[in-house]
């Protein structure tokens, strides 16, 4: 049984929420090791604000990259059907020979770090010729401002945002935006026993 998407608990737990959803999103509830969900916790949220409090500037790019690298060798040696690649700066992208979108058209999901007012996970889950469909663990009631972000309410289990390809590519600040490319980091993560040949999909370009 596949479960809904969650969100955050705290101001902080984006990364963890974000992870623990590909998860969901990928796997049934009856196939997802207790031990995926402990180390999930215990690498995230390992970063230090200003004042030195601990977990309040919430999980770091470092942690990402572990728990990606954690994820392979579990699989490996549990038999169990995950494959995970992280991406940093310029491989970091939505468009042509993205391997991004190539990900989301074989059915795998990526964490990706966006702006949110601060650095932000989030779970793309899907893509089409113009908008990329994502779950937000933040939770929001409120429609945006901005004509290419928009709420969707009736997905529970795979988006609750649709937001276009330009607005993700931004180098600036803007809602989702990826950021400044030497900044930007995505973790794909694959359910081997689901994921679609390359040769089925269909490619989307700009």
């Amino acid at each position: 049984m596949k479960n809904p998407l969650n969100y955050q608990v705290t101001e902080y737990d984006c990364g963890p929420t974000t992870v623990f959803n590909a998860m969901s999103y990928l796997f049934k509830r009856e196939q997802v090791p207790p031990d995926i969900i402990k180390h999930i916790m215990l690498f995230c949220l390992d970063s230090y604000n200003l004042k030195g409090e601990f977990g309040k500037s919430g999980t770091s790019q470092m942690a990402m990259m572990f728990l990606s690298n954690w994820l392979n060798q579990f699989g490996k040696v549990k038999k169990f059907p995950i494959q995970s690649e992280y991406l940093t700066g310029e491989e970091v992208y939505i468009g042509e020979n993205s391997r991004i979108i190539y990900a989301l058209q074989q059915g795998g999901a990526v964490v990706a770090r966006v702006m949110y007012g601060c650095w932000h996970y989030v779970l793309l889950t899907g893509a089409d010729q113009d908008k990329v469909y994502l779950f937000d663990p933040y939770f929001r009631k409120k429609p945006f401002k901005q004509k290419e972000i928009e709420l969707v309410t009736d997905m529970p289990y795979s988006r609750n945002r649709s937001v276009r390809w330009e607005m993700l590519n931004s180098t600036g600040k803007e809602p989702y935006a990826l950021g400044p490319k030497e900044m930007r980091e995505a973790t794909i993560i694959f359910n081997k026993d689901t994921q679609k040949k390359a040769s089925d999909t269909i490619e989307y370009f700009i």
